[in-house]
């Protein structure tokens, strides 16, 4: 074999070893609480909710147990009186703290340290404001780095909201709220600056005014 060969194949070789790092062979009866347990820690990890067909699949379950499992779970949480509950939105499912404990979550995330946004969060916060209804993906796309983390953070802190799903693909869309409004000290959206001073780059205020928002 030629070493032009061998350069050839190396890289496919490589591909081929990662290929076979990336899967993960399980049987879900070997876990200590079963398909309850597994679906439960799948829920702990999500940010968005996640349909009974995408559970199925990941855990190799059929989709009629999936959304037994989901049922039951859900009914469980909420005969116990839990703090959180698990809750089916657009077609999927997803773990929330109940309503009723809003007060606690919500002077718990404002009081103290907790208050202070980092500045990450800060300008996808203003991207949110300018751009909302928007997607997470297109928040990340025009910040240019993964915004999982920080949208987590304005959600908990109820800075922002989900408001609904993009017709064409389906991705949750984020807008901000009345909290947004009060501690940014405005009376509606309309009240927003000409420019926000939390932009990333001159490249996001030229988009943003080509787009009419800024």
């Amino acid at each position: 074999m030629s070493q032009q060969d061998e350069q050839r194949e190396g890289p496919m070789e490589i591909a081929d070893q990662v290929v076979e790092t990336e899967q993960v062979a399980f049987d879900i009866h070997d876990f200590p609480g079963g398909a309850r347990s597994a679906i439960e820690a799948v829920l702990m990890v999500i940010d968005e909710p996640v349909t009974e067909e995408a559970l199925a699949s990941a855990l190799e379950l059929p989709v009629d147990d999936v959304g037994a499992v989901l049922d039951e779970l859900a009914q469980e949480y909420a005969e116990a009186g839990r703090g959180f509950m698990l809750r089916r939105l657009g077609g999927g499912w997803r773990v929330y703290s109940r309503p009723e404990y809003a007060p606690v979550v919500e002077k718990f995330l404002l009081g103290g340290q907790q208050a202070r946004l980092t500045q990450a969060a800060l300008e996808t916060l203003a991207v949110i404001a300018y751009r909302q209804p928007i997607s997470r993906a297109r928040i990340g796309a025009i910040r240019g780095v993964n915004v999982d983390g920080v949208v987590r953070t304005l959600l908990a802190r109820g800075m922002v909201t989900e408001t609904g799903q993009d017709p064409s693909g389906g991705a949750v869309l984020y807008g901000t709220t009345d909290l947004f409004l009060q501690r940014m000290g405005l009376d509606s959206l309309d009240d927003l600056p000409a420019l926000a001073p939390y932009l990333p780059s001159a490249e996001v205020l030229e988009e943003l005014a080509s787009e009419g928002l800024a």
